[in-house]
């Protein structure tokens, strides 16, 4: 990794294959990051970095020196993220105040990347290409004021020049002359300490808040840092309670207010830092109680169409240790999904009326089926006007009051399946999570409970399924050999509002992979099956057949539809759950017995909204819940 920062020449004239050039920057970041298992992604978007999945600039076909080292310079910053740096520390050492923070997330990159820097001197060459980059388009070289210049940009360089003795890029401009007496002046002993901490994090993050408080920003980290003391000094106190407690009544007395103020402001650190988690927990809660409602329900099924299935229709499974089952919120951080999800509402601002107004046509439809009726001439419930007139003529006459009946129509749940492979990537993946965020909306609106679930791989052409097959020996006829991905957007029991951001992870660059329908439809069914609502219904959103080219290439060439087609049958003539399909650009008649096709992406809303319309004016037969399909 030393000294790759200049070593590497991109041709100035014709084009270059990028693609090794791909595999040795993924490498290098895996390297430095010291975890294999780190996802690289090279895309157009904004470079980010969410847990150990990375997103770097897509190289040109004709990549100057100076590109490369920008985009090595942001996969290397980003390893050394991953590497040196403790989120959970970094919370609970970072002060509350706006500005405060923004300067303490600044200065702790900055020293993961001068760790990098010190060890590997082609990390410094490309870090330094990164901030060159960064501070350019910035325009920064064009600040003559002080109040124009970004005091955090400041710390952190000045903080960068103390720990590598680099000076900050030409194009920084006057950033940090602007700033540097201030900061020398306030904090100049607290920065000469630094370069003696920089390999422990939480002494680090000691220094900068002390060196933040110098610099006159106590308003925005004063109780923070109280209660942080506090919490220190109670530790430090607990275990002498005892020989407290024989000292004097006045003593005791004293001490008796600490810990109440102290648990007060630990309640206030949590209501204020700790919800954000509280809701998301919730989730996971309503997540788990699917879950949980699933197992008794083994009990209570009419029958489990899906019990030795596998081994009925041939279908192996080579190992299901690399499989996962996970929610949106677990494969991106909240950020990230803000991003995604305004990502999201910006390629499809058009077509919001478009897919709005279908979805009001639908909830209408909905709505004039759900005819209220009711029983009248009670003793309690809604006062009835209509006898009203009894009191005129006759004073005696008790109030009637009548009630709603209920309407089985309200106890139903509809899941959508989305195929989450490759092949959907663009157009119709932004529609498909566009649809299924408008439908969802509306439903609830109606009372009927909504899941969104996606599916495809973990990796492409095997994952570490294949790895492990590759080491046994490869033993033939394996059987499906992937890893799995499946992902909850929306479980059916989180209320929309709360779950809307989730839909924009379906755009993540490198989330869309492989296909395996088959088990991602016993997958959706296993959950819907759990459910208590009477009437269940199973939409599949696909664009093409079930395809895995580690499975299709060491089994026969219909595996995979064979089973798919075998799991359909199950559902359909054994199941209580109702299934229909849309196929985008593919044939998907030939499977499902209640199916349509469309043929651009952007007729996808129109479908769903008449797909389900037209099956809730279909009336359930008695017992399983199931419609009568229609000729």
């Amino acid at each position: 990794m030393a000294g790759r920062g200049d070593n590497s020449k991109a041709k100035a004239g014709g084009g270059v294959d990028t693609e090794p050039l791909r595999r040795a920057i993924t490498g290098c970041v895996r390297s430095i990051a010291g975890d294999p298992q780190v996802e690289v992604a090279f895309a157009n978007d904004r470079p980010g970095i969410a847990g150990e999945r990375i997103r770097l600039p897509d190289i040109s076909k004709r990549p100057t020196a100076h590109e490369l080292a920008v985009t090595r310079g942001l996969g290397d910053s980003m390893a050394l993220r991953i590497a040196c740096h403790d989120q959970k520390v970094h919370a609970s050492m970072a002060p509350q105040g706006a500005d405060a923070r923004a300067i303490f997330d600044a200065v702790e990159q900055a020293r993961v990347e001068s760790l990098g820097s010190l060890r590997m001197p082609g990390v410094a060459s490309n870090i330094q290409s990164m901030n060159t980059e960064k501070y350019a388009k910035a325009n920064f070289s064009t600040i003559s004021r002080q109040e124009d210049a970004p005091i955090g940009e400041a710390v952190a360089m000045l903080v960068r020049e103390k720990l590598t003795g680099q000076k900050a890029p030409e194009s920084a401009g006057k950033v940090l002359d602007l700033w540097r007496p201030f900061i020398e002046d306030k904090a100049g002993a607290d920065l000469d300490n630094l370069a003696t901490v920089i390999e422990d994090q939480q002494a680090f993050s000691r220094v900068i808040r002390h060196m933040l408080s110098a610099m006159e920003m106590a308003e925005d980290m004063g109780d923070d840092q109280e209660q942080s003391e506090d919490e220190q000094s109670t530790d430090e106190e607990q275990p002498r309670s005892g020989e407290q407690d024989q000292e004097s009544s006045e003593d005791e007395a004293g001490q008796d207010s600490a810990p109440a103020e102290e648990s007060e402001a630990s309640q206030e650190q949590l209501d204020d830092g700790e919800m954000d988690g509280a809701e998301i927990s919730e989730e996971e809660m309503s997540d788990e109680g699917d879950d949980d409602s699933e197992t008794p329900g083994e009990m209570r099924r009419p029958a489990t169409p899906f019990d030795d299935f596998n081994e009925k229709v041939d279908y192996k499974i080579f190992t299901q240790e690399f499989d996962e089952e996970i929610t949106a919120e677990e494969l991106c951080d909240e950020a990230e999904l803000d991003r995604l999800r305004a990502f999201l509402d910006k390629q499809l601002a058009h077509l919001q009326g478009a897919v709005g107004r279908l979805a009001n046509r639908l909830q209408r439809r909905l709505m004039a089926q759900q005819n209220r009726s009711w029983d009248f001439d009670l003793e309690e419930g809604y006062l009835d006007p209509a006898r009203l007139t009894r009191l005129i003529i006759d004073p005696m006459q008790p109030l009637s009051f009548k009630k709603e009946k209920d309407t089985k129509f309200r106890d139903t749940i509809v899941t959508l399946v989305i195929d989450n492979s490759g092949s959907m990537r663009g157009r119709p993946i932004t529609v498909a999570a566009s649809c299924a965020d408008i439908l969802a909306r509306t439903l609830e609106r109606c009372g009927v409970k909504v899941e969104i679930l996606g599916f495809t791989t973990k990796a492409w052409k095997g994952g570490q399924s294949r790895e492990k097959w590759l080491a046994g020996g490869k033993p033939p006829a394996p059987g499906r050999l992937n890893d799995l991905r499946h992902i909850i957007y929306k479980s059916a029991d989180a209320p929309w509002r709360r779950s809307r951001r989730n839909l924009g992870l379906m755009m993540r660059e490198g989330l869309l992979k492989e296909n395996i329908d088959g088990e991602a439809l016993m997958w959706a069914h296993n959950r819907l099956i759990g459910r208590r609502e009477q009437r269940k219904i199973l939409m599949m959103i696909s664009d093409g057949a079930p395809v895995d080219d580690s499975t299709l290439s060491v089994n026969p060439g219909n595996y995979l539809e064979r089973h798919l087609r075998a799991v359909i049958e199950q559902i359909e003539t054994r199941s209580p759950v109702e299934l229909l399909a849309i196929g985008i650009g593919h044939d998907v008649t030939r499977y499902y017995r209640r199916a349509v096709t469309i043929v651009d992406a952007d007729e996808l809303a129109g479908a769903m909204t008449e797909q389900l319309a037209s099956l809730f004016e279909e009336k359930p037969s008695g017992g399983t819940g199931r419609a009568r399909l229609r000729a």
